[in-house]
């Protein structure tokens, strides 16, 4: 049984690029868990900060029980403001200690949202460090990751170094993301990643449907 762990810099990013990848891991048995690094807080004008915080995180746990998800984790960072600094590698260090996962998914490096950009450097550094006899300030034993694995949300991937087809999922994908109406009033995410997931399908030659990664770091002798 795998450890898998999704790292999401705001509710819904999990979904929306991952959400198949995470439906057919809950199917096979694997133990999941989601990290949010922020409660996306700042994803909207039409609410108050804390309201929409509330309401993200809620949408969040609706997304995931549909998915078969119960363990989330938020760590309620500043949305929009995601810092590479010694509080958040020490926390995420942790978190990675803790939470064991063989598999880590992130934002690919060249994503275009900052706060992407930023979550992506620090679950890799925090990655390579939780493997390491260092930094007893972030608990626990050393916890060596074996695949990280970069998903895409705004900006495409350029070069695909993996795919997964997630035909059979796609459709529960899409009632995932649809439990995030307050960012859906906004961008239409559900038929956005739809059509890429399609045409990712197509292009491999693989499935349907298929969800699209860049390769960070593999230590496994088959993915």
């Amino acid at each position: 049984m795998k450890s898998v762990l999704v790292v999401a810099p705001h509710p819904d990013d999990d979904v929306i690029a991952c959400g198949g990848s995470i439906a057919k891991h809950c199917h096979a048995g694997h133990q999941v868990t989601i990290m949010y690094m922020t409660s996306g807080e700042a994803g909207g004008i039409h609410y108050e900060k804390e309201e929409l915080g509330i309401l993200r995180e809620e949408e969040a746990r609706q997304a995931a029980t549909l998915l078969g998800i119960n363990d989330l984790v938020f760590l309620r960072m500043a949305d929009g403001y995601i810092e590479f600094n010694r509080k958040s590698l020490v926390l995420t260090t942790k978190a990675i200690r803790e939470i064991k996962p063989d598999w880590v998914y992130i934002p690919h490096s060249h994503d275009g949202n900052l706060d992407h950009q930023i979550t992506n450097q620090l679950i890799t550094e925090a990655c390579h460090r939780a493997a390491s006899p260092f930094f007893q300030e972030c608990c626990c034993n050393p916890w060596s990751v074996e695949l990280i694995l970069g998903y895409e949300i705004w900006t495409p991937l350029s070069k695909v170094a993996y795919t997964e087809d997630v035909t059979e999922f796609m459709e529960l994908k899409i009632k995932a993301i649809r439990k995030h109406q307050s960012q859906l009033r906004y961008y239409r995410y559900d038929e956005g990643i739809k059509g890429l997931n399609r045409y990712r399908g197509i292009m491999t030659g693989k499935a349907e449907y298929c969800e699209a990664f860049e390769i960070i770091r593999n230590t496994t002798t088959t993915t």
